[in-house]
Parts: C-alpha cells; sequence; structure tokens
C-alpha cells in the first residue's frame, strides 16, 4: 500500500511538471474564465463594424485561435461570446461541456480523443449560447484550441450569473453550480 501511495505521489509530481513545461512551451497564460490560453492567430483582415449585425460595438478581425488548457482545479467558467466559437481537442483528458439555449434547453458534450466512444475531437459553440467546460473526474489536463469568428475580443465576452442560471435551467443546476463562481 505504501508503494502504491510513493507511486501516486510521484505521478501527480510529474503531471505537474508536464504542466508547468506545456504552460512555458505554449506560452500560457491564466484567462479570466479559468484555464490557460495563448492567442495563436488573429487575422489581418478587418470586418468593418457596418457590415457586422448590431450585437458587435466595432470592427473584428475574420477570425482568430487560441490554446486553451484546463487542469485540475480550475475549469471554463459558465460564459456566453457574441461570435461562433469551435473547440478542437489535442491532447490530454476528456472534458465535459455543458451548452445552455435561449429556449431553455441545455445540452451536455464529451471532447475528447475516443471518437468511437462517442466523445467528440470539435464542437461548435453558437455565438451568444452560454457554455462552461471541465475536466472529467480524475483527469489530468485537456489541452484544446477554440476558433472564433468574427474574431473574439474580450468586450464581447460575459459570464454567467449562477442564481439566475440554475433558475432559468433547473435540470442542469448541479452542472451550473460546479461551472460558476
Amino acid at each position: 500500500m505504501r508503494y502504491l501511495i510513493l507511486l501516486l505521489i510521484f505521478f501527480q509530481e510529474y503531471i505537474l511538471e508536464q504542466l508547468n513545461e506545456i504552460i512555458k512551451k505554449l506560452n500560457l497564460r491564466p484567462h479570466p474564465e479559468g484555464g490557460y490560453y495563448f492567442e495563436t492567430y488573429r487575422s489581418s483582415e478587418i470586418i468593418d463594424a457596418s457590415t457586422l449585425p448590431k450585437r458587435y460595438s466595432g470592427k473584428r478581425a475574420f477570425a482568430t485561435a487560441i490554446y486553451y488548457l484546463l487542469t485540475p482545479g480550475n475549469f471554463s467558467a459558465i460564459h456566453r461570446i457574441k461570435s461562433d466559437e469551435i473547440f478542437h481537442f489535442y491532447l490530454g483528458d476528456p472534458v465535459e461541456m455543458l451548452m445552455l439555449f435561449p429556449d431553455g434547453s441545455g445540452e451536455t458534450y464529451t471532447l475528447g480523443s475516443n471518437v468511437l466512444g462517442g466523445m467528440s475531437v470539435q464542437v461548435i459553440v453558437p455565438g451568444g449560447i452560454f457554455q462552461g467546460l471541465r475536466l472529467v473526474e480524475s483527469g489530468s489536463f485537456a489541452l484544446m484550441g477554440t476558433t472564433v469568428s468574427p474574431g473574439f475580443e474580450f468586450e464581447d465576452f460575459e459570464l454567467g450569473k449562477r442564481d439566475e442560471l440554475m433558475r432559468l435551467f433547473p435540470k442542469y443546476k448541479e452542472l451550473i453550480f460546479a461551472l460558476s463562481k
């Protein structure tokens, strides 16, 4: 038993060391919603504000992309953005995603590499939809990417209000509680 405990401690230290190396290698920094990110792409071409829907307050890049890393003890807090967002799963452990729709319905997805087991390597979140993510139980990390179009700006980001979302989506109350601050 003692050998098993020492092995688990070693494994946890190894994972933390690997995570720190990934964070450094990819130049990741803390994201306001939780997790770590780095913007890898911002289109040099711009969409003029006059041609965008009224929900945008100004011009936007055609598209943006980031690396996004989830680690134990953090999660992507429920939020929404004004643009469509495509999640791409790269490596690590599966991630549970919750989407909450304006009609009061919701849906959960699992991002991960086991496609034959029902996991998705890509999930599309329509603009204006509340979403949150977390590692599956006992997960060590998940490295993903997201692509946003029209391009992401922090002014387009809105954190969900826990009490309001739990009232509007009672079926997902426990998951909303876990994915909100």
